[in-house]
């Protein structure tokens, strides 16, 4: 059983009840830092135009629209991820996102940061798995369609 000093350097044992709880704040601060990440250093650029994201997309051919899409997917997911029944969705879909991001690196930028989306596809692939109970929910709530709702 793992144990941490206490204030008083007494050894407490850690309960399953207290694991879970610190893995909930950790999971919680990593969609915070990942929610900034995409909406502050990878949306914001696209959607104001800033010219490193402009010259980006124009190498990779498919327009400023393009560019303007992505960036309002990457808003549209680090909103959802500050949202407890969307963030493991969220999680999944940035999964598929940094996954274009990464075969676009690889074809169309010679690879020079393929790295980056890897690594945020793990972050955001362990976002899915620990809020995989809130997407199960979502799915059940939105199977159950109008009539589960009630009157209006």
């Amino acid at each position: 059983m793992s144990e941490t000093t206490a204030a008083a350097g007494t050894a407490v044992p850690l309960t399953g009840t207290t694991r879970a709880r610190r893995a909930d704040i950790g999971l919680r601060v990593l969609q915070i830092l990942l929610a900034l990440f995409f909406g502050v250093a990878s949306a914001l650029p696209k959607l104001i135009a800033h010219p490193s994201a402009t010259e980006g997309f124009d190498r990779i051919g498919f327009g400023d629209w393009f560019m303007y899409l992505i960036g309002s997917l990457e808003l549209a997911g680090a909103i959802a991820l500050l949202i407890p029944l969307l963030s493991g969705l969220a999680g999944l879909a940035f999964i598929g996102l940094m996954t274009g991001a990464f075969i676009t690196q690889v074809t169309v930028f010679d690879g020079e940061n393929a790295a980056t989306p890897l690594i945020v596809m793990v972050l955001v692939g362990l976002v899915a798995w620990g809020r995989r109970g809130h997407t199960a929910r979502l799915i059940r709530l939105v199977s159950r369609g109008p009539r589960a709702r009630g009157p209006e």
